[in-house]
Order: C-alpha cells, then sequence, then structure tokens
C-alpha cells in the first residue's frame, strides 16, 4: 500500500517542484515542445478538482449531495472550451492570462476561507502557469520554428470573461458562491488543457491528413474488394 502511495504521489511532487522552479527562476524556456509540455501539464493538475474546490467544500462543510447540487458552475464565470478552441493561439494565450488574473483575486479573496496549504499551492500553480504563457507569448511571437507558428488564420479574438462575481450578502449563499467560482476554474482548465493537447496534435494531424497519405490509404481499401470478386464463385457475378 505505501509503495502505491509513493507512486501517486511522485508525479504530483514532480509537477510541484516543476511549479517552484518556474516561480522562482522566472526564465523562459527558448524549445517550443518543451514549453508546450510544461503548459500541458500544469494545466493537466489545475484542472484536478482536489487541488482547490474539494479541499474548500470539506473546509466549508459542504459534502452533503444537497449542497453539491448547489455547487455547479456559475453560467458565464468563464469563456468555453467552444470558444477557446476558436481563437488564434496568442488570443487563446491573452484570454488565459486575463482569465488566471481574475482567479487570482479570487484566491487573494478566500485567504481565510481555505486551508492555507490548498489556498498557498493553488496560488503557486497559477504564478507558475501564468509565466509559461508569458514564455509561450514571446516564443510564438519571434518563433520560426513551424510547428509553433499561427496554424490558422486570426480568429475573433480574445475571449475575456466577466469581472469577478459579486458576493451575496448571506455567509451561506457566499460559500455557495464561491464554490461555484471554483468549480468553473477547473472546468476552464479542463477545457484550457484540451486546446494545449491539441496544439502537439496538430502537426501530426497534418501529416496524417496529407493528400499522398490519404491516396495511400485509397489505394489500400480497394485491395480487399478486388480479391473478393477474384475469389466469387463461378456462375455467381459478384454484386
Amino acid at each position: 500500500m505505501r509503495a502505491q502511495r509513493m507512486q501517486r504521489t511522485l508525479p504530483s511532487l514532480v509537477l510541484r517542484l516543476l511549479f517552484l522552479c518556474t516561480v522562482a527562476t522566472g526564465k523562459c524556456s527558448g524549445k517550443y515542445h518543451e514549453l508546450l509540455l510544461q503548459l500541458q501539464r500544469q494545466a493537466d493538475l489545475m484542472q484536478d478538482t482536489s487541488t482547490l474546490v474539494d479541499p474548500y467544500i470539506r473546509f466549508q462543510g459542504l459534502e452533503s449531495p444537497k449542497l453539491q447540487e448547489h455547487c455547479r458552475e456559475h453560467p458565464g464565470d468563464f469563456p468555453s472550451e467552444d470558444a477557446l478552441w476558436r481563437l488564434s493561439r496568442q488570443d487563446f494565450l491573452r484570454t488565459l492570462n486575463v482569465t488566471l488574473g481574475l482567479v487570482l483575486r479570487m484566491l487573494g479573496a478566500l485567504q481565510q476561507d481555505l486551508p492555507e496549504a490548498a489556498q498557498q499551492q493553488a496560488e503557486m500553480n497559477v504564478r507558475g502557469f501564468g509565466n509559461n504563457i508569458h514564455c509561450m507569448a514571446q516564443l510564438l511571437r519571434g518563433s520560426s520554428d513551424p510547428e509553433a507558428a499561427e496554424p490558422t488564420q486570426p480568429g475573433p479574438g480574445p475571449t475575456l470573461p466577466p469581472l469577478l462575481p459579486p458576493m451575496p450578502s448571506s455567509t451561506f449563499q457566499r460559500k455557495l458562491r464561491n464554490c461555484r467560482f471554483l468549480r468553473g476554474y477547473h472546468r476552464f482548465m479542463r477545457a484550457a488543457r484540451q486546446v494545449l493537447w491539441g496544439w502537439g496534435e496538430r502537426q501530426g494531424r497534418s501529416r496524417r491528413h496529407s493528400p499522398h497519405r490519404a491516396l495511400q490509404r485509397g489505394a489500400r481499401r480497394t485491395r480487399p474488394f478486388l480479391e473478393v470478386r477474384r475469389l466469387s464463385p463461378r456462375g455467381q457475378l459478384p454484386r
């Protein structure tokens, strides 16, 4: 059992060390794939509800299934995944940067409402991710790497979230509102994760869908049909 727990803990420890290194040094990697992998792994961790909203729920006593029904993302707090996919890469990074700035402000307001370790870790995660967003934006502007270049025409511009949601006067309603916001944060990071992993797949997908490879696949698909015609019984016309 201890070995299993250690295996589950090690990847998380490695990612936390990565965040610490990123925030402490403030240095940017000049390698596109290395930087993209860091962003993908950071988004993987930040979309995990166990890093923020779950500790908040336990700390505020909102574990009951009835209360959980009221702890769902409030519509409009964060951009949707469809909206993120429509953005150019630079606009996507700008949207992430502005949205996570709002998250940092919310985390500052929740200092007394979260376990201290979870609040500090979440802030460090957001700041480390933001540093890599800045690095990626710089790299895309000056890169000659075709895989780092903008694959499509610029989209409709950054998708910006609204201002921080107004807080209800009731303490209980405020707890639920914060819970919904944090739930939306994790959903937003899950959507950002999907887009970032999509960046790494586009180059491979463009090779797979090239005209030359499509002709090769078409040629391979015709062979079984020809073999069936040759094996048709005598006196029976092939259909």
